[in-house]
């Protein structure tokens, strides 16, 4: 090897390199050195390790090669033991190529399952052990018995009961079959539905109700072949139902129609193709699991020491002490900071949001490495008035020294001159002791513009991993006694007054408590008001149990018999509903007593339920203190209890595995469930190899130093060791769904920045319909797959109400850092690409009001044009509600799509919440939500003065809204619990509040849609010209190109001022006056007087008639300045309303403008 150069690393990414020169050190001290072909195992090389050991000296001290296994030095630096031997060598990847042959040593089983699961959580098991954290180790061995146990329960269950963990049925909210687009047809008809049984080649096409349950099914079927093959008729009880090509199955006492693929079926007119499964085929993949199971844990029952006994030890109540709380701040660690600067620590206790005293602040030190305060913090609380979730928050920041303050300094911001880094840490470990000793906090970089708030205590309570480069605060806590102090069990504590003691209570304060009961945005409270819901806690236990969250927080969690009071009255608290329970997750509400009180209410979720949440229970772990609290056990339980839940899980955790302040609890939920769920380990992992592979295909295709093609790609993906990875895998989207063969000549990479992988699959039971997924590396998925969950949660809500909006919420699924997958939806095509295809010209493509229809007219001939537009109409509606509730921005022709059947859905969300994109710092969203003229021209058939339809539509999106607004308290819990997963457009209540207003929380239903059909009507106006296919216009020249859609035209162009060089000003459609009353009806000029004393009036009497659309070419390099400029002194000196400019470097930038005038008034446009 080269002087300066180390590693493997190089070679292994050559392309074209098929062998590798590998040295091997047997343990008999032989030195072997030979060729290995890069896609070789593990198992295979050791075989040829014995092959060629034969002929050197003592081959025959080596005994079985079972006995042995290889080691090497991986990428990390760290030994590894390659005992997952089904592993090719090149995904191995040793830092150098040796590898060394050593004797096993302890349980093979355990050392082979702990590295497959080290390998498929992305983190070494022996990080954990490293840890050499009590809570760590204790937290570890609990859930894996916990987990273990749960497995062996399950091999326990009938075939019937273990198939409803393993194959979890797939089903519409409700039980009716899906009406036709055609609203006089009718549904009463049967349908067709072709069966199989299973190693038969015969199938039967049966003709069987929609209502009719899988059991009524199978005895059709049963009954025929009895009669066609002349059989022993057998039990229908001992077969189950198998959606051909997927692990998906049918059963339980449901309607058929209620089944997800059914009802597709039936929606798509497709007949259904089934197969029938025995129950002995069930039982052998049962007992086949049992089987992996059971050698793992008889390996560890063989090995389990036995428990060591608990020792005595005196304790004291933490109540029995009535001492002011203190810590002892010693110094710093690796600090860095600008000198002549002090450096200063501030510190307050919290429970939850809650400050419980005021905030104490450190003395000034000098700047340096090592900074040395050695000072006693002393807070305004007894120890005994402590909560038990207190939480130390910390803040280091640095101050300029007051001598050389600049005047104008003001004095309150002298200490938030420039804040470093902050930790958390909690009061109480996790046995309920009163911390003692001293601690080393290594701290996480503050943001350094935020300056209001340098406390942190949403924040986690972990230590900083990264403990070489992070700053380090040295504190010590207080040793009060000689023995160690505990939070008394509050169920054990009686000599406090209850809560059954009723208070008198006037007429005006029952009145005063429904007014805030009633008000779902009151969550700041008056003095008074606090003590009125103190006072009357039992009504509101009694009378308004959802308005628990308002209680809690205005409980005094710093006065200890208060706490024992709110936990006493919780204990009798009725049972709440998923929807207001779900509140009780978020940070504020950390108190042990009422997170178990919320996990109680959720245990009655069901596992579909559970799912549509599931992103959001998994965010909120990142709130909980400790590593073994019961939001965990209720995740790992329900996960071990139905797989799909189980593979979620798995995902929306390892996709969060690299963020350094929840690595180790994510780390140790992961491991604890691959215990408890041995078989899908190797499901998974064939998973996680796919991804890999799909994230070097796309390393390959973004880092090429010439242009890849698609090519190109494919030659990559034909390699051996590709093509095996990304076969044969259930899909990470949907596990039901068999990804069985890729078919490399559709694949490809798409156009756009990140270059996503575009993979097609052969489905082999029904040839040429293909199954697509894209693979994305590069962007955050999390928002995206947020907002489609929250789509397909308003999807569900509304299909409860008997409302079909034929929605699409695709699958979508974030699997590491800045990666993840998104489903192909199949037949279907960008709006751009639409009117692109069906306009004569480009230029004027996005002005083509008949090629939305035109198209669809093409893919729907005839009597299915009426259906076609149906669903167009439906899911438009759908999606002109959803988008305006969540906010969603950046809609144009590129990000909308419609399938060839007519349903229209959205993509790309990349804006939300009303974070609206901006350009040059003018707000692109001019309507609430995107209804084009193309649309409406849609939904009215192409006839002008259809007002039926239309009409019909804007119920559907009157109706769909008042859903919506009735669940409006579950949208906003759901995205209050997402503030902890960290996305910019989501990270404080604040953000929420768009929400709020869009679903007019604390307003009537009425107020609600009075204000929807405001919105309705403002978009209504604008769609004549919302053009959502702003197009890059091409010319002959590589010229840049705007294209101006003005509202009010002038009655001259260019009418004596002189075109710069090298500009030309085309115009494409005439240009139309706009008049406004007092202007000139011939030249739409403005009155001498320009101002307007009501400019509301004068909006209401424009009059809303076309515009003039105008090209102007310039040669590239043009500023967007001058290119502005000749557009304002070229249309004379008036422009009113509005100008949209669209800018466009031929043949890929885009830039887009848009500015108002006259709004305020005529004025000149200068």
């Amino acid at each position: 090897m080269p002087p300066g150069k180390y590693g493997m690393q190089e070679e292994w990414e050559k392309e074209g390199v098929w062998e590798i020169m590998m040295d091997f050190l047997l343990p008999t001290g032989i030195f072997l050195k030979f060729p290995v072909s890069r896609n070789d195992t593990i198992n295979s090389i050791k075989k040829m390790v014995w092959k060629n050991a034969r002929s050197e000296a003592l081959f025959f001290a080596l005994g079985d090669p079972d006995a042995y296994v290889f080691t090497c030095i991986n990428q990390t630096a760290e030994r590894e033991e390659l005992e997952e031997e089904s592993r090719r060598i090149s995904d191995v990847r040793p830092f150098m190529c040796v590898l060394r042959l050593v004797a096993r040593e302890g349980d093979r089983v355990e050392k082979l399952t702990n590295t497959q699961i080290s390998l498929l959580i992305g983190k070494g098991l022996h990080e954990f052990e490293a840890q050499k954290n009590h809570e760590v180790n204790e937290f570890r061995t609990k859930m894996r018995t916990f987990c273990e146990n749960k497995a062996q329960e399950r091999q326990m269950l009938p075939w019937q009961q273990w198939m409803e963990y393993s194959f979890p049925c797939d089903r519409e909210p409700c039980g009716s079959p899906p009406h036709s687009g055609n609203p006089k047809s009718k549904n009463t008809k049967k349908m067709f539905i072709n069966v199989k049984f299973e190693a038969c080649d015969e199938s039967f096409m049966l003709q069987q109700d929609p209502q009719d349950h899988p059991m009524a099914l199978m005895r059709s079927a049963l009954k025929k072949k009895a009669t066609v093959f002349r059989s022993v008729r057998q039990e229908a009880e001992d077969y189950t139902l198998q959606v051909n090509g997927r692990w998906e199955f049918l059963y339980g006492k449901h309607p058929l129609c209620q089944f997800k693929y059914i009802f597709s079926c039936l929606r798509n007119g497709q007949n259904p193709h089934l197969t029938m499964v025995h129950h002995t085929t069930i039982s052998k993949f049962q007992e086949e699991q049992g089987r992996m199971c059971n050698q793992v844990f008889k390996s560890r029952s063989q090995s389990r020491p036995p428990p060591l006994p608990l020792k005595k030890q005196n304790t004291s109540s933490l109540w029995s002490i009535n001492e002011p709380f203190s810590i002892h701040l010693l110094q710093g660690s690796r600090v860095n900071a600008d000198e002549g600067m002090k450096l200063v620590v501030q510190a307050g206790l919290y429970h939850g949001s809650e400050l419980l005293c005021k905030v104490v602040t450190s003395s000034e030190v000098t700047v340096c490495s090592e900074p040395l305060w050695d000072q006693k913090l002393e807070f305004d609380m007894n120890v005994a008035d402590l909560p038990r979730m207190s939480r130390l928050c910390f803040a280091l920041y640095a101050v300029i020294e007051k001598n050389k303050k600049p005047r104008g300094t003001k004095k309150k911001n002298k200490k938030a001159d420039c804040p470093i880094a902050w930790v958390n840490t909690m009061v109480f470990d996790y046995k309920d002791q009163l911390k003692t000793g001293e601690f080393l906090l290594s701290t996480w970089p503050s943001v350094p513009d935020d300056k209001s708030e340098m406390l942190n205590p949403m924040g986690t309570v972990e230590k900083n991993p990264n403990v070489d480069s992070a700053a380090g605060l040295l504190i010590r806590f207080t040793n009060i006694r000689p023995h160690p102090l505990y939070y008394p069990p509050l169920d054990k504590i009686n000599g406090i007054e209850r809560n059954g003691d009723a208070a008198v209570v006037t007429k005006l304060e029952y009145s005063k408590l429904k007014e805030i009961m009633d008000n779902k945005n009151y969550t700041e409270f008056f003095e008074d008001e606090k003590e009125l819901l103190w006072t009357l806690r039992t009504e509101v236990c009694q009378h308004y149990p959802e308005s628990l969250s308002k209680l809690l927080l205005i409980t005094k969690w710093g006065k200890r018999e208060d706490v024992v009071q709110m936990v006493n009255l919780l204990r009798n608290w009725p049972d709440l509903p998923a929807i207001h329970a779900l509140e009780l997750l978020d940070y504020s509400f950390p108190d042990p007593a009422v997170r178990s009180f919320t996990i109680r209410c959720l245990r009655k979720l069901s596992d579909d339920e559970l799912l549509q949440y599931l992103i959001q229970l998994v965010q909120v772990l990142k709130y909980e203190s400790y590593l073994d609290c019961d939001l965990t056990t209720f995740l790992l339980e329900r996960a071990l209890s139905n797989r799909m839940i189980g593979h979620f899980l798995f995902w929306h955790l390892r996709s969060e595995i690299h963020v350094a302040s929840v690595t180790l609890r994510f780390g140790l939920i992961l491991e604890a469930y691959c215990r408890g769920n041995i078989h899908h380990i190797k499901l998974l992992t064939k998973q996680n190899e796919a991804l890999g592979k799909m994230k070097a295909l796309s390393d390959f295709v973004k880092s090429g130093s010439q242009k890849m093609t698609a090519e190109d790609l494919k030659l990559c993906i034909r390699q051996e060791s590709y093509l095996e990875a990304l076969s044969d895998l259930l899909s990470p989207l949907n596990p039901s769904i068999i990804l069985p063969e890729i078919c490399v000549n559709k694949c490809r990479f798409m156009d756009s920045k990140m270059k996503p992988l575009w993979l097609m699959y052969e489905n082999h039971w029904a040839p040429g319909d293909m199954v697509g997924i894209i693979f994305k590396n590069g962007d955050d998925l999390r928002q995206d797959m947020l907002t489609l969950q929250m789509i397909r949660l308003m999807a569900t809500l509304w299909k409860k109400e008997g409302l079909d909006l034929r929605m699409i919420p695709y699958g979508c699924l974030s699997t590491g850092n800045k990666m993840g997958l998104i489903e192909v939806v199949k037949n279907s095509d960008t709006i751009a690409n639409i009117q692109r295809n069906n306009s004569n010209s480009a230029a004027t493509a996005a002005f083509n009001k008949d090629a939305l229809l035109n198209w669809l007219k093409s893919k729907n001939p005839e009597d299915k044009l009426d259906e076609a537009i149906e669903e167009f109409t439906l899911s438009c509606a759908g999606y002109c509600v959803a988008t305006y509730v969540l906010g969603i921005g950046d809609r144009h022709n590129d990000n909308i799509m419609i399938r060839e059947t007519g349903q229209l859905f959205h993509i790309d969300f990349g804006h939300f919440l009303g974070n609206f994109k901006r350009k040059l710092g003018i707000n692109r969203e001019r309507v609430p939500f995107i209804l084009t003229y193309d649309f409406v021209h849609v939904i009215q058939q192409g006839k002008t003065n259809n007002s039926e339809k239309f009409e019909r539509f804007r119920e559907y999106c009157e109706w769909a809204y008042k859903i919506l607004c009735r669940n409006g308290t579950l949208f906003v819990n759901l995205f209050a619990m997402m503030k902890a997963a960290g996305l910019p457009e989501l990270s404080s209540f604040k953000d929420i509040q768009y929400l709020k207003d869009s679903l007019a929380l604390g307003k009537s239903e009425d107020e609600a849609l009075k204000n929807f059909k405001v919105k309705f009507n403002e978009a209504l106006r604008e769609s004549w010209k919302t053009k959502v296919g702003m197009k890059v216009i091409r010319d002959d020249r590589p010229d840049v190109c705007l294209m101006l859609d003005v509202s009010v035209s002038p009655p001259a162009v260019g009418s004596g001022t002189a075109q710069p060089s090298g500009l030309r000003l085309r115009r494409v459609s005439p240009p139309k006056l706009c008049r406004l009353e007092g202007c000139d009806p011939g030249t739409g000029r403005p009155p001498t007087t320009t101002h307007h004393s009501n400019r509301a009036q004068k909006k209401e009497k424009l009059d809303q008639e076309g515009g003039g659309t105008w090209m102007l070419f310039a040669p590239i390099g043009t500023s967007f300045r001058l290119l502005s400029r000749v557009v304002f002194t070229h249309f004379l000196r008036y422009v009113w309303l509005k100008i949209r400019i669209e800018v466009a470097v031929e043949p890929r930038r885009l830039m887009l403008a848009e500015r108002c005038y006259g709004l305020n008034g005529l004025r000149p446009a200068t």
